[in-house]
């Protein structure tokens, strides 16, 4: 059996990179989101400028002010990190449906089937980063490795933009050498105690037996003593039905044109239809999503009284989808085409398809 290959993404300062990409005037300036710089809240996320300056996530938004007062406070905007999340995700499925998402920001993928000699793990993270960055112009770090521990503590060693493999030629040399502090699960507190008893790295940490490390930290002494030893689990806990099935295009410039509307709408389509097709899968509702040039969202869907997968029936209920959603006074910068409420295509609904057409 060939051994895992798990990736883990995560995005760089993901909020914040969302803040800038939307306006291009933030961008290379000290962005903090989470709340105005008076407020009592935390910190979200910290642009990498920000970051300089010790902001960092969590931190309280007072202080942040005092570290960094020329920096650019914005509230969070969830509904549009949750849009941007999304499109990642649907790029994460088009490579491996075994995807566990950890939040808006990160998730691993298993991509053990797509690995070959030709076509190393390396290469297909490097590829999917391309591939987020192509769509949503946004930047990620990746960790490579035999399980989701050293998978994600290999995407933070080279942040921002970063790619590492961890497997089993480098794994002890950069357990051994890791600060004490950066094992994950250890925090101020632990590490100032990991100090006390003399850990300082990963070396102080597996020169611990396990009754050692359970008798001073309780429960995690176990799952420390692993961590020393880069066990984990490769089994990640993904949903296996498909919901749905979407594509999406997002414009350089915002567009105000039908007949190139409906173009892309026929494009889109056909995208949609070819991975139905490829997971034998049709559905039984259509939505149509558009976001114009002042981000706003606007979705309308309908039902089927069939199970649809082929290109000129999502097109043709897609088509009239548009035309009812349309403003055509407001520019749009997004549109995209979905299916769901899918199920499995089988001769059945297949036959009664035809028939009727």
């Amino acid at each position: 059996m060939m051994e895992r290959r798990i990736i883990h993404i995560d995005m760089d300062a993901f909020y914040a990179q969302v803040e800038q990409n939307d306006n291009p005037k933030l961008r290379g300036k000290p962005v903090i989101v989470g709340g105005r710089s008076f407020s009592r809240g935390v910190v979200s996320t910290a642009s990498y400028e920000a970051r300089k300056y010790g902001v960092h996530s969590a931190m309280a938004m007072s202080r942040a002010h005092q570290l960094c007062p020329d920096g650019i406070f914005l509230r969070a905007r969830f509904n549009r990190y949750r849009e941007v999340s999304s499109q990642i995700m649907d790029i994460f499925l088009s490579y491996t449906e075994i995807v566990e998402p950890l939040s808006l920001d990160e998730a691993y993928l298993d991509i053990t089937h797509l690995v070959s000699k030709t076509r190393p793990a390396k290469s297909i993270a490097l590829q999917i980063q391309h591939d987020i960055f192509e769509k949503t112009g946004l930047t990620s770090s990746s960790g490579i490795s035999y399980n989701k521990y050293l998978a994600k503590l290999a995407s933070g060693m080279n942040k921002p933009s970063g790619t590492t493999v961890i497997d089993y030629d480098n794994v002890d040399e950069i357990l051994m050498h890791l600060d004490i502090g950066d094992f994950p699960g250890v925090g101020k507190v632990t590490k100032e105690k990991m100090h006390r008893l003399k850990i300082f790295n990963g070396q102080d940490l597996y020169d611990k037996d396990e009754n050692f490390l359970i008798f001073h930290f309780g429960k995690r002494g176990r799952s420390l003593y692993e961590k020393a030893r880069g066990i984990g689990t490769n089994q990640l806990d993904y949903d296996r039905e498909r919901k749905s099935v979407g594509k999406e295009t997002t414009f350089s410039y915002d567009r105000n044109d039908d007949e190139e509307m409906v173009r892309v709408l026929k494009d889109l389509s056909e995208q949609v239809s070819v991975r139905l097709e490829d997971k034998k899968l049709c559905g039984r509702v259509v939505t149509v999503k558009i976001r114009h040039d002042n981000f706003t969202v606007h979705t309308k869907q309908t039902g089927t009284s069939n199970p649809i997968f082929r290109t000129e029936d999502i097109y043709e209920v897609a088509h009239h989808l548009y035309y009812e959603l349309k403003d055509p006074t407001i520019p749009i910068r997004l549109i995209g085409v979905t299916v769901s409420d899918l199920e499995k295509r089988s001769y059945r609904n297949m036959t009664i398809y035809d028939f009727l057409k």
